[in-house]
């Protein structure tokens, strides 16, 4: 994985994570991800991204997102979409918040499909 796409990872997670108020089982995520990805200095950098102003926060990532993401095939825009569903679901449940901000990613990067889909599952 490339630095840019550990970015984006963690700052997905961390930007869909941070809408509703970061949980602790949200932290722990955030942080055995990046240690496993061998990625702390991309987690600070989104970490710092999302801290910088919490409340634009989401619209300031879904811009920076879909600038880099809009290249990438559409496997991966799929991939993505479900690493945050599945991430969300590690607590047991998605809040409407979170639903949300989910649907409105999948619908910029054109797999909104994809992601009902595989809620519905």
């Amino acid at each position: 994985m490339t630095e840019q796409e550990k970015r984006v990872y963690l700052l997905l997670k961390a930007v869909i994570y941070y809408y509703h108020g970061l949980d602790e089982p949200e932290r722990v995520d955030l942080d055995e991800t990046s240690k496993r990805l061998d990625a702390a200095a991309e987690l600070k950098w989104a970490l710092e991204f999302v801290a910088k102003d919490y409340i634009t926060a989401f619209d300031r990532a879904r811009t920076y997102l879909n600038e880099v993401i809009g290249d990438y095939e559409k496997e991966k825009r799929v991939e993505l979409i479900q690493m945050v569903w599945q991430s969300n679901n590690l607590k047991g449940y998605v809040t409407e918040m979170e639903a949300t901000a989910m649907i409105r990613l999948a619908k910029d990067w054109n797999v909104e499909k994809e992601l009902v889909e595989m809620v519905l599952r």
